[in-house]
């Protein structure tokens, strides 16, 4: 008995056609169908956040999402963050400003999940930062650098919008 499926994965506003085992994980199916790799495995237990991706706009582990539980949603990876002229969110560029990364390996997840936390209204104070963050784990502890980059990134980002 087959387990594959067609599906359709709309990621960074493209569509993917990917024929896939209906248990491929939403991870498994960005970095090794779809050729993004900008998506870290970290723990594949959902425990580091390595892996964190948007999907409707809403942060989700990627390790722990079947790739058929998205299909007709979008879905937003580390790759997708930039503009299509290539700027940069303000939040990837903070976390180069502040040096918010040492290995990188937990860079992406950390990406994704500081936008989001920005968005929900989690960045008023670096307490608030950190326990909205808490799920992504950096192995190199350079969570002073992440919480700077989150207030920075905040503060830009509304000045953007009251403009």
């Amino acid at each position: 008995m087959s387990t594959a499926r067609q599906l359709s994965l709309e990621v960074n506003g493209k569509s993917h056609d990917l024929q896939l085992d209906i248990r491929t994980t939403l991870l498994d199916a960005l970095r090794e169908h779809a050729d993004l790799p900008g998506t870290k495995k970290g723990c594949d237990h959902g425990q580091c956040g390595a892996c964190t991706v948007h999907v409707d706009g809403q942060r989700v582990l990627s390790c722990l999402t079947l790739a058929a539980q998205v299909e007709g949603h979008p879905v937003t990876t580390i790759e997708g963050l930039q503009s299509a002229d290539g700027v940069m969110h303000a939040v990837q560029t903070a976390f180069i400003e502040h040096d918010a990364f040492q290995c990188g390996y937990c860079t992406p997840g950390q990406i994704m999940s500081a936008v989001a936390c920005i968005r929900e209204g989690h960045a008023g104070t670096d307490e608030d930062i950190r326990e909205y963050m808490s799920g992504n784990i950096c192995r190199c502890g350079a969570y002073p650098h992440i919480v700077a980059a989150v207030r920075d990134a905040a503060s830009r980002l509304k000045k953007e919008a009251a403009q």
